[in-house]
C-alpha cells in the first residue's frame, strides 16, 4: 500500500534522513520509532508531499506523490503534527470548512464519523472549548472524512491520559479489523507501539536501524529469570540442554525445551529450584538493546 525507498533528505547541511526505506502491506499497522529527531516526521512530511527529499520516492498504491501528489493521496488521511483548528468556530464547522479545501463535504458522512469518534453531544460547540483528547478526536474525525485506504497518525496520543490512549488504540485496531485500513504509526510511546502494531521500524540518527516483526521479538529466544542453589552446580544441566548462562539469575533455552523438562534436569543434578520464570522480551528492551549498540 505504501513504500519508500531510499529516501534522503539534509536541512541547512544536516542530515534529518539517510536512505532510509520501509514499505507496508494493506491492512497492516506499522510503527516509526525514534528519539526526537530521529527523522520520523520527516518521513510523514515526505509522504504527504509537504517535504521534498533530496533523494528518493514514495509510492502510494503504486502512484508516486513526487510525480503525481494529488492522485497518490487521494487515498490518505492523516494527522500530522499538532492539528490545528479555528477556535472560534464549532467543530462541525470545521469540519465543513477544511473538507471543502479538499474535494467537499458531505454532512450525512460526517455525522457517523463525528458518532464513531464520540465526538457527538460537543461538536456543535467551540472548538475553544474542547480538550486536548476532543481535539485529537476531531483530527481523526477530519482524516476519516475522505473514506481513506491509508492512515497516517504522527504522535496521536501524546499528551492523551491513559483513558484516552486506550480509547484512541482500540479505535485504529477496529478500524483495520472492520475496513482493513493500513496505518502508519509514528510514535515514542514504545508500549502502544508494541500492542497496536504488526510491524515495526526504528530510526536513529536519520537511518533505519532495525526493521521487523512486533510477535517475532517478543518470540525470539526463551529467556528465563531463575533462582537456583547452588549456582555453580548448575551451569551442567543447563548447557547439556543446549541452553546459556546469560549472568546469574538469567538463562536462556532452545525453543524446543520444556522448561518443565530444564527444571527436572536441575533437580536431578542437586540444584534447588526457588524461581524459574520466563521473561517477556519487550519492544523496550529491543529498543534499549539497539540505542546503545549504535
Amino acid at each position: 500500500m505504501l513504500e519508500a525507498t531510499s529516501l534522503s533528505k539534509k536541512f541547512a547541511g544536516k542530515p534529518a534522513l539517510n536512505d532510509v526505506s520501509f514499505k507496508l502491506d494493506r491492512g497492516e499497522i506499522y510503527g516509526l520509532l525514534g528519539h526526537n529527531g530521529a527523522g520520523k516526521s520527516t518521513s510523514l512530511g515526505i509522504i504527504l508531499g509537504m517535504v521534498e527529499p533530496d533523494s528518493g520516492e514514495v509510492k502510494i498504491d503504486g502512484i508516486s506523490v513526487q510525480k503525481d501528489r494529488g492522485n497518490a493521496l487521494a487515498k490518505v488521511g492523516a494527522i500530522f503534527e499538532a492539528p490545528a483548528f479555528y477556535d472560534y468556530m464549532t467543530g462541525w464547522k470545521n469540519l465543513k470548512i477544511l473538507m471543502s479545501y479538499s474535494g467537499g463535504f458531505d454532512p450525512k458522512a460526517a455525522g457517523i464519523v463525528v458518532e464513531k469518534v464520540g465526538l457527538s453531544s460537543r461538536i456543535h460547540s467551540k472548538v475553544r472549548t474542547y480538550s486536548h483528547g476532543m481535539r485529537q478526536r476531531l483530527a481523526l474525525a477530519q482524516a476519516l472524512l475522505p473514506e481513506p485506504e491509508l492512515l497516517l497518525l504522527d504522535e496521536p496520543t501524546d499528551g492523551l491520559d491513559p483513558e484516552g490512549i486506550k480509547w484512541f488504540r482500540d479505535f485504529i485496531l477496529q478500524l483495520r479489523d472492520e475496513k482493513g485500513m493500513t496505518v502508519l504509526f509514528n510514535s515514542h510511546l514504545l508500549a502502544e507501539v508494541e500492542l497496536m502494531c504488526d510491524r515495526v521500524a526504528i530510526l536513529r540518527q536519520g537511518q533505519r536501524v532495525f526493521e521487523g516483526s512486533v510477535k517475532n521479538f517478543q518470540e525470539g529466544i526463551p529467556t528465563y529469570q531463575v533462582n537456583l542453589e547452588p549456582w555453580d552446580m548448575a551451569r551442567i544441566p543447563i548447557e547439556q540442554l543446549g541452553g546459556q548462562i546469560i549472568a546469574e539469575g538469567k538463562i536462556s533455552l532452545p525453543p524446543n525445551i520444556d522448561p518443565s523438562d530444564a527444571v527436572t534436569a536441575l533437580v536431578n543434578s542437586g540444584v534447588k529450584v526457588r524461581e524459574f520464570a520466563r521473561i517477556r522480551r519487550s519492544l523496550e528492551d529491543l529498543y534499549m538493546e539497539i540505542s546503545e549498540s549504535t
